[in-house]
């Protein structure tokens, strides 16, 4: 995926001082942080969640490739789809530009539907089927 209105999802996301680490730039653990509030917000916003606790979904795995330093300053545009729906996880795919469309980064995380009271994997419900159907990304 290229173009911004392939992608289901976006934020927009000031970098603070915070995130800058003592090389000048975005902290490569921050990215994690960039992508856990993406995703956060667009789930209690399309499935209108009382509170992100009420997500039954638990992060398996994440991975990020960065491609060029983001700097305090800066916006980063997180754009964000799902790319791979399965009966008890679903992958969500990232790509994160600078406010001038430079690529900064591209990342995954792979999220598995989970019951904390019983601690198991458990199927993926229907409203959060559909949802996820209906934020497929095309050419991921």
């Amino acid at each position: 995926m290229t173009e911004a209105s392939d992608w289901p999802f976006e934020l927009s996301i000031a970098v603070i001082f915070r995130d800058i680490d003592a090389m000048g730039h975005v902290n490569n653990a921050v990215y994690f942080t960039y992508m856990e509030t993406a995703r956060t917000t667009f789930f209690v916003n399309r499935l209108r969640l009382a509170a992100p606790e009420d997500l039954p979904v638990i992060v398996a795995e994440a991975t990020c490739t960065y491609l060029s330093p983001l700097r305090l300053g800066e916006t980063l545009q997180i754009r964000m789809g799902v790319s791979r729906i399965g009966r008890r996880s679903f992958d969500l795919s990232y790509r994160m530009t600078s406010g001038s469309e430079r690529l900064v980064a591209r990342a995954k995380t792979a999220m598995v539907t989970y019951d904390y009271q019983r601690r198991e994997a458990i199927p993926i419900p229907a409203r959060l089927r559909t949802l996820l159907d209906n934020s497929l990304s095309p050419n991921t």
